[in-house]
């Protein structure tokens, strides 16, 4: 048994319950698109775009706007572009199956990053420099990231498989955006409501689905222990102690 086919099956971009791999409500997100407000004709770019929902929500808010998704996962690129196309934005969203730190295209209007700032040597400071760079003058920059709401606790971390030291507190992500040259203009960040929900439709809903659809199937005692492990690190361990920020800055 492979934990990679477990992966896989669990995968967020087969999973047709999630309109975004991130807790985000239908209201918070609009609010996301308001507060960025691509202008008409506007340039944007989401780096580590998944299937690129929230970037098509944004160029669809936005008259003539255009938008580069940039994803490695060959399978959210696949369904991004279906999504376009049924969507009637083939020609205004385009996804490149590329490493988010060696997109080198710059002068956009807006830059997205949600979640993605792995992909950054040095992460999170790497990535808001990254994001600064890729947009012009006055252009914005919509970066989502963790934070601890809380010290966590022992039983947070290994649920999370986690360090101390890879978030640090609200105050402290801003002020790395403040760092680089990056003001804010709005944070928010994502509810109980929203990282349940997530939860519950994500890696644990859906391999839970998946398992009792096919009891017979050989991989079946690997995604229930997946899913119960998630499960405990998550009630047992980061619910309430890791939290998701929206930052919409201004460069």
């Amino acid at each position: 048994m492979s934990a990679d086919e477990i992966r896989a099956l669990m995968s967020a971009a087969h999973n047709d319950r999630l309109t975004w791999n991130t807790p985000l409500s239908e209201e918070h997100a609009a609010q996301l698109v308001a507060a960025c407000a691509p202008d008409a004709g506007a340039r944007i770019v989401d780096l580590g775009s998944g299937w690129g929902e929230l970037l098509m929500r944004l160029v669809e808010s936005a008259p003539g706007s255009t938008g580069d998704g940039v994803e490695t996962d060959s399978e959210a690129v696949a369904r991004g572009r279906e999504l376009a196309g049924e969507r009637g934005l083939a020609k205004r969203v385009r996804f490149h199956e590329t490493p988010a730190a060696e997109w080198a295209d710059s002068g956009y209007d807006l830059a997205v990053s949600i979640g993605a700032s792995h992909a950054w040597p040095g992460t999170t400071p790497e990535a808001l420099k990254a994001l600064r760079a890729a947009v012009r003058p006055g252009g914005r920059v919509l970066f989502g990231e963790g934070f601890w709401e809380r010290e966590p606790s022992a039983q947070a971390l290994a649920g999370l498989g986690a360090e101390p030291g890879d978030f640090g507190s609200l105050l402290e992500l801003i002020r790395q955006a403040e760092a680089v040259g990056l003001r804010p203009l709005q944070v928010t960040v994502a509810d109980q409501r929203e990282w349940d929900l997530f939860e519950a439709n994500a890696n644990i809903g859906r391999g839970e689905r998946w398992a009792l659809a096919n009891p017979a199937h050989p991989l079946h005692g690997g995604v229930v222990a997946a899913v119960d492990d998630r499960r405990t690190g998550y009630y047992g361990g980061y619910r309430g102690t890791l939290g998701l920020a929206y930052l919409v800055l201004s460069a």
